[in-house]
C-alpha cells in the first residue's frame, strides 16, 4: 500500500486564542504529508520543479472530526488513492497522540508543465517511482 506517515507538533503560531489550531493550517498540513510521502518515495518537490514539473492543487476536501491543539503530537496519514495519469489524488487522515481521527481530506493535484502551464500526463519514470510499494 501506498501510505506514508509524518507526525509533528502544532506550535503557538497556527493556533487562534483558545489554543485551537486554525482550521486553514490543515492545507498546510496536507502539503506537509504530501512532500514527506513523495520524499518517501526518493522524489524531491524541489527537483521536480526543478525539471519543469508543478503539481498545484485543484481539488480540496476536509471532514472535521475533533480539533488538534496547541503543543499536540499530530500525525499525517497519506495514501495515493490511485495510480496518477494527468492527476495526482492523495487521501489523508490526521490524527492526535490518542489516536484519536481529527480530519479526513482529499486532495487531487494537476502535472503541469512549468513553462508552458499546461497539463502534462505523468511521466513513465516518475510514476514508476511514485507507484512502488
Amino acid at each position: 500500500m501506498n501510505i506514508n506517515k509524518f507526525s509533528f507538533r502544532v506550535r503557538y503560531g497556527e493556533t487562534d486564542q483558545m489554543g485551537v489550531v486554525y482550521h486553514g493550517n490543515y492545507a498546510q498540513y496536507l502539503e506537509i504529508g504530501r512532500v514527506e510521502w513523495l520524499r518517501s518515495k526518493g522524489i524531491s518537490y524541489r527537483k521536480l520543479e526543478e525539471s519543469g514539473i508543478i503539481l498545484p492543487v485543484i481539488s480540496l476536501q476536509i471532514n472535521f472530526k475533533k480539533s488538534a491543539v496547541y503543543d499536540d503530537l499530530i500525525t499525517v496519514e497519506t495514501i495515493l488513492k490511485k495510480t496518477p495519469s494527468v492527476r495526482i489524488e492523495f487521501d489523508y487522515k490526521i490524527f492526535n497522540e490518542n489516536n484519536e481521527l481529527l480530519i479526513e481530506a482529499n486532495t487531487v493535484l494537476a502535472f503541469l508543465d512549468k513553462k508552458k502551464n499546461r497539463p502534462i500526463k505523468c511521466p513513465e519514470d516518475l510514476l514508476d517511482r511514485l507507484t512502488k510499494s
